[in-house]
């Protein structure tokens, strides 16, 4: 992905950049899926949100899960509103590249979502993934209530034993509540479908991630 940045700490809200209070527009439909980007009803939908690196790739791993309903990338974790991409780059926004996922909980559960995860990245790099190096970069999951969190922390143990029975690794990721989503630049919602040659830089552990909990 252009303008990778170097800087791998995060701002403080001091530090941080000052943002906007206009929001970015969002696009009517899912480019891939043709599913509204914000269904107008989540009685049958629940929510969850992870960075794991370049939101190009990460998003396209989502949306092939089937189940879920639509994915939309975005920046959140940080402290500047409103962000845009170039200032996240910059590294003074304190904000994470992540993919916002909405899905149906009667055909996906939270828990596979969860093994999509963990094996599609290398969660151990803190703050880059791969050649991507920058704090935008770093591995986080974002939970939308109690029940996320106790599953998110136990598969992160699980999946911490799975890799240290590799000779990998200590995990770093960032397991916190769910902050505010702010939708990223339209040119970048399912970016990697409307151009099929572009950067992915996604790789895993090859670690299997197998859930007991």
């Amino acid at each position: 992905m252009l303008g990778l940045n170097k800087k791998d700490t995060l701002p403080s809200p001091a530090e941080a950049l000052p943002g906007r209070s206009e929001r970015m527009p969002v696009p009517e439909k899912h480019f891939v899926l043709r599913t509204l980007m914000q269904p107008e009803s989540m009685e049958q939908f629940d929510t969850a949100l992870f960075g794991l690196g370049c939101f190009w790739g990460v998003e396209r791993h989502f949306w092939n899960v089937p189940g879920v309903f639509t994915t939309a990338v975005g920046y959140a974790g940080g402290h500047t509103p409103n962000p845009t991409y170039q200032e996240v780059c910059s590294a003074m926004t304190g904000h994470n590249e992540v993919v916002r996922v909405i899905y149906d909980r009667n055909v996906v559960s939270y828990r596979e979502l969860l093994q999509t995860f963990w094996e599609a990245h290398n969660p151990t790099q803190g703050m880059r993934q791969g050649n991507d190096r920058g704090t935008q970069y770093r591995s986080g999951i974002y939970c939308a209530d109690d029940a996320q969190m106790a599953l998110a922390q136990r598969s992160e143990a699980e999946y911490q034993a799975a890799l240290k029975a590799a000779g990998l690794g200590q995990i770093t990721t960032e397991i916190l509540p769910m902050p505010e989503f702010y939708f990223a630049e339209d040119y970048h919602q399912q970016y990697l479908a409307k151009n099929p040659g572009g950067y992915c830089g996604m790789g895993g552990t090859g670690v299997r991630c197998v859930l007991t909990a």
